[in-house]
């Protein structure tokens, strides 16, 4: 049985292999595995690829939807399970276009982090290797993103970088 550590940060940018890969340090593991999903389905493409996503990770998973609140999954996760948080970046873009107080909701998920008893891999989108963004939103999503990716690594004891499906070490080792 892989051993995970407590808390896993999986970065990387948009289609670079980072959440199979965070899937992966999960299954490689004899836990039960729990998927904590934050995205939202506005439209039938998203639709769609939440559905293929499900159907590629197989029925061995139990799968909770959360887009802002991820405290009530964290507190009923067991020390027997493995959560695969896929993604930070929806949570905080889900948020940031509700006019939350981003703080308080970074607060509120490094303490249910904290607080769980199972290990959590959590991925999440490296998004300052990019030009700097040409209106507001787009530059306070991008410093929040930054702040939440930083004080998240500082928190977990293994920090992977995924480019073209490669995974780079920051932190820790890999189980």
């Amino acid at each position: 049985m892989s051993n995970l550590p407590r808390l896993s940060l999986v970065l990387g940018g948009a289609a670079s292999g980072k959440s199979g890969f965070a899937e992966a340090l999960v299954t490689g593991t004899e836990r039960t595995r729990v998927y904590l999903a934050t995205a939202q389905a506005f439209d039938d493409e998203m639709r769609a690829k939440l559905e293929r996503h499900r159907v590629m990770r197989g029925p061995d998973w139990r799968t909770i939807e959360a887009s802002l609140d991820l405290a009530p999954a964290l507190e009923q996760a067991g020390a027997d399970e493995v959560v695969l948080l896929d993604c930070i970046t929806m949570w905080l873009s889900n948020h940031l276009l509700a006019e939350h107080d981003l703080d308080r909701a970074q607060a509120a998920l490094i303490a249910a982090l904290d607080a769980c008893a199972a290990p959590v891999v959590m991925v999440s989108n490296e998004v300052g290797l990019s030009v700097v963004p040409d209106n507001a939103l787009a530059r306070r999503f991008r410093d929040a993103q930054g702040r939440i990716n930083q004080a998240l690594a500082a928190r977990a004891d293994l920090v992977v970088n995924v480019i073209a499906g490669l995974p780079q070490v920051l932190k820790g080792t890999l189980p």
